[in-house]
Order: C-alpha cells, then sequence, then structure tokens
C-alpha cells in the first residue's frame, strides 16, 4: 500500500516521512508552548505578577561637599533598621549622618530625606538622599 500512496500521491517515501515528523514537531512546540507561564485562563484571568526590582544602593548629594560620600545600600534600605552613615569618603575628617527606619521607609516611598551631619572640624552638611 505505500507503494500506491507514494505512486499515487506523486510524494516519495522519504518525503512523506519528512513531512510527518515535521507535523509532528510542529504540534509538539505549539503544546509546550501553551503551557508556559503566559498561559492565562480566559474565563478565569489571573495577572502575572511583576516581580519587585531589588533595591539599589542611593546615594545622597552633600551640600559644601569636599570628599564626603553617603550612601545607603539596597540591603540597609530592604533591611528597614536605623542606621549611622559615616560620611568621610575622600575627605581628611568624618562626619556621621543618622537614618531612622522612618526616613527608610520615606525613601521606600520614593520621598526625599534630608538630615544634617555631626558638627566636626568646624562644619558639617546637610545631606540629601532623593530617589528615583
Amino acid at each position: 500500500m505505500s507503494d500506491l500512496v507514494s505512486e499515487e500521491a506523486g510524494v516519495s517515501r522519504r518525503e512523506f516521512t519528512l513531512q510527518s515528523a515535521l507535523a509532528l514537531l510542529s504540534t509538539c512546540i505549539i503544546t509546550l508552548d501553551g503551557c508556559g507561564s503566559g498561559y492565562s485562563n480566559p474565563t478565569n484571568p489571573t495577572p502575572t505578577p511583576t516581580p519587585t526590582p531589588a533595591p539599589t544602593d542611593l546615594t545622597g548629594t552633600i551640600s559644601a561637599n569636599h570628599g564626603h560620600v553617603a550612601t545607603i545600600t539596597g540591603a540597609e534600605l530592604t533591611a528597614g533598621a536605623a542606621i549611622s552613615l559615616d560620611i568621610r569618603g575622600q575627605a581628611t575628617h568624618p562626619h556621621t549622618v543618622e537614618i531612622s527606619q522612618a526616613d527608610l521607609q520615606t525613601l521606600k516611598n520614593r520621598q526625599p530625606v534630608s538630615h544634617d551631619s555631626t558638627n566636626n572640624s568646624g562644619h558639617m552638611h546637610t545631606v540629601t538622599f532623593t530617589p528615583a
């Protein structure tokens, strides 16, 4: 019978086998694609949750700066516990800025926070953190 099929349809056994295999593979690909994470049931749509990006480090702007650096790390923002930042950076003297739990929550809500540093070497700085 296979001889009759190939003679009547004008398709060789090799072409028939190739076309059959391709048809089978395309069915498998469609089936696998339909079962991916993007599947939604039209009768019960469930929104795909958007992943929350990990917080990045937040660098503060320092008034009258001469080498100080104020950075709240992404981990510190996530932890949410009060922190005391040493903003010495490349300056020859230290300053400290206190950031409270409430300040960190304000930053998480994308609102700016400003605080004065300690007074060292006869001066202090205002440090402002402005989330993007």
